[in-house]
């Protein structure tokens, strides 16, 4: 099997399942021992791409690991704990956590929204991650946020990704906001949606009031994909069952132990 499907296959590896497409890949490349090693590009731009979050040593916080907060040799920072740490991405294990001060022109105002984003963390997710940095040679700051929620037990996992690039010199505001539920029960159904975020925001704007306009389209696009399930369940959905069985005739449920699966029930 070659390096580039097996990396696909993480690439493409549900919200809280990664561990588990690992398995898969270990059991397919039995004969290619070497082969899983060879993968550490793929398993980065797979982190760095989903947001994946890890826990510091002596931390109960979790922190997000993407290429706006990356040094380089797999070391990223946390501004909020004043952090730097080494992950390896096979294993989204930490090591090597040093000091980090934050150097930017805009620190004030990334200090300032990471606290407005805990706030607005608490009031609408049950647990989510969260940060600011500065990025384009700090002429602009990215803003992020990840919620994870992961109920194997009941087959479904679930990650919310928000980001969102605010230029300071022109108050504009433009990203994206990402849902990737994975249901397994009995079958395999997977939503994955990519909601882009464009807009102008006043100048006078404080930090507060910019992680509002983020709520406020957080909530707007939450709403929509509650419509947009509604009429999935009514619509869609409702089509593909059939009304009656091949036979055009109901069961009968007092004789089911009586049927011959597949000849007397379509």
């Amino acid at each position: 099997m070659s390096a580039a499907v097996v990396s696909s296959f993480i690439e493409g590896a549900p919200p809280g399942e990664l561990s588990d497409v690992v398995n898969d890949i270990k059991a397919l490349t039995v004969d290619e021992p070497d082969l899983l090693r060879s993968l550490g590009p793929a398993f980065q731009k797979y982190n760095e791409e989903q947001l994946a979050t890890v826990k510091l040593p002596g931390s109960s916080q979790q922190v997000i690991v993407s290429s706006h907060n990356a040094l380089g040799n797999n070391r990223y920072y946390d501004v909020e704990s004043q952090s730097s740490f080494e992950i390896d991405h096979s294993t989204q294990k930490v090591s090597g956590v040093q000091s980090h001060t934050l150097e930017s022109s805009h620190s004030e105002l990334i200090k300032s929204l990471i606290n407005s984003l805990s706030t607005h963390v608490k009031e609408h997710y049950p647990s989510a991650s969260y940060g600011a940095y500065p990025i384009e040679k700090d002429s602009a700051i990215a803003i992020l946020l990840v919620a994870n929620k992961y109920s194997p037990n009941n087959f479904w996992n679930g990650r919310w990704r928000s980001l969102y690039i605010y230029n300071p010199d022109t108050s504009s505001l433009s990203g994206s906001i990402k849902v990737d539920v994975h249901y397994y029960e009995d079958g395999n159904v997977r939503l994955i949606t990519n909601k882009p975020v464009s807009t102008s925001l006043s100048s006078t704007l404080s930090a507060s009031d910019i992680i509002k306009q983020i709520a406020s389209i957080e909530k707007k696009y939450q709403e929509e994909l509650n419509r947009a399930f509604g009429s999935l369940s009514e619509g869609a959905f409702k089509g593909l069952r059939r009304q009656l069985p091949v036979t055009r005739q109901k069961i009968e449920w007092d004789k089911i132990s009586g049927y011959r699966l597949g000849q007397d029930i379509g």
